[in-house]
């Protein structure tokens, strides 16, 4: 990969010209029109007691164009089902011509996997968004359940893409991709048939833990390494997702970030990741889901403008993975997709604060350790803090709906089972 970065760091910033505001952009190779490379996931928007403050979000979507951002990414499934809602109300106050937005036919219920229910949920993006085309389409989250028949269900058998590929005709879709998860035979065999279906683009999971650990982190997943380099080896753009894994890659543990640092003061941890994808010169956008706007603004010092990384760089990232590898954290992105649950279970917080203890090393293991009654202490008044107690994994059931909706494969009751036993233990210092 280093060699590859190396050999196009010129085309990097030699094709893509520099805006006002400083933003690198990627050149779609179909169409031609440049694409920022900071895309704007509008999936982990602020959100307060179930609805969105849409001044906030106007906020932050005049500051990204202003910026240079011009790539919103949405689904008829974020933030509760109000994402593009929230997104159309926003970018409809600025020339359609300033920015794409791109959405999904997340038709993952059997109620709306049906052409009609398929049908109804596509035409609805147009009147949520506001829009009379989408810039970039999906079909969302591919690979996931049971792999190729739930793809064939999904798609082919209610005859689905067709029709989507009957829209691209039309015009009213203007790129149409797939976004990928999971069973890698399902990804292989969709560009096997690029030929038939031409695809625009397609979304991919890729940073540098992903790119040759994926498959260490969950065994279902396939390292970024490999995807990518079979979209690059066909010309089809990569969108990324998940250049932060869900947050992890800016929270790394205390160890690691010291070694970050010192290898570059000025940058955030987060800058590493960005710079990461950015640098892979096949890579149309890297997507982040900024909830705050201290993200926007680090997330434009990375990518506006996009300094390549070295091969030292890349080597030095590598050596960080490996040593990532060596804690025990759950691989959540925060994506949200198991949630609600029915229970009332907040999933996503319990883990991000069950990584956030092993990235700060309050997850005893005795209570012989150095710092036992502190990272007891940290770990339980935390959590507290973190997860409201009528949402905290005590509650969790073993209804298995939540595992069936997670692009990671996590177990997701075996996990909260084995934090909540953990847990009893540490606050009865069985530990």
């Amino acid at each position: 990969m280093a060699a590859t970065v190396a050999a196009h760091a010129s085309s990097i910033q030699g094709v893509p010209p520099e805006s006002s505001s400083g933003m690198t952009y990627r050149t779609n190779p179909k169409t031609g029109e440049k694409v920022s490379l900071l895309g704007f996931g509008m999936m982990r928007l602020p959100m307060e007691d179930g609805r969105f403050d849409q001044e906030t979000v106007n906020e932050f979507v005049d500051y990204a164009l202003a910026h240079g951002v011009n790539y919103f990414d949405s689904s008829p499934v974020y933030c509760q089902g109000l994402s593009e809602k929230a997104t159309g109300d926003a970018l409809r106050r600025h020339p359609r011509e300033s920015y794409f937005v791109a959405t999904k036919l997340s038709n993952f219920n059997k109620d709306n996997r049906t052409r009609e229910g398929s049908i109804k949920m596509y035409r609805d993006s147009f009147e949520n968004l506001g829009v009379g085309y989408i810039d970039y389409y999906l079909l969302h989250s591919v690979g996931g359940g049971s792999g190729l028949e739930e793809f064939e269900d999904r798609y082919i058998n209610n005859g689905m893409l067709d029709f989507l590929m009957e829209e691209r005709d039309a015009g009213r879709i203007r790129n149409l991709g797939f976004s990928y998860h999971g069973d890698i035979s399902v990804f292989d065999y969709l560009l096997a048939h690029h030929d038939k279906y031409h695809w625009d683009f397609v979304q991919i999971q890729l940073n540098y833990l992903d790119w040759k650990y994926a498959k260490l982190v969950n065994k279902r997943n396939t390292a970024a390494e490999y995807l990518y380099g079979e979209l690059s080896k066909r010309g089809i753009p990569a969108v990324i997702m998940e250049p932060l894994l869900g947050g992890r890659l800016a929270n790394v543990p205390e160890s690691i970030a010291a070694r970050m640092k010192q290898r570059d003061p000025d940058r955030s941890i987060a800058s590493w990741a960005f710079r990461f994808a950015g640098s892979q010169p096949d890579v149309l956008t890297v997507l982040s889901g900024m909830t705050r706007m201290e993200h926007i603004e680090d997330n434009l010092s990375s990518l506006a403008p996009l300094q390549p990384l070295t091969k030292d760089d890349l080597d030095f990232l590598q050596e960080i993975a490996a040593k990532m590898m060596e804690f025990d954290t759950i691989p959540c992105t925060d994506c949200k997709y198991c949630m609600p649950c029915p229970y009332g279970i907040d999933i996503p917080a319990i883990f991000r604060h069950y990584n956030k203890c092993i990235a700060d090393d309050n997850v005893p293991a005795s209570s012989r350790d150095v710092n036992y009654h502190k990272a007891r202490r940290a770990f339980l008044i935390g959590y507290d803090r973190s997860v409201p107690k009528l949402r905290q994994a005590d509650h969790c059931i073993g209804c298995g709906r939540c595992a069936r909706h997670c692009p990671q494969r996590i177990e997701i009751p075996k996990e909260l089972r084995r934090i909540d036993k953990y847990i009893e233990r540490l606050k009865q210092e069985l530990i």
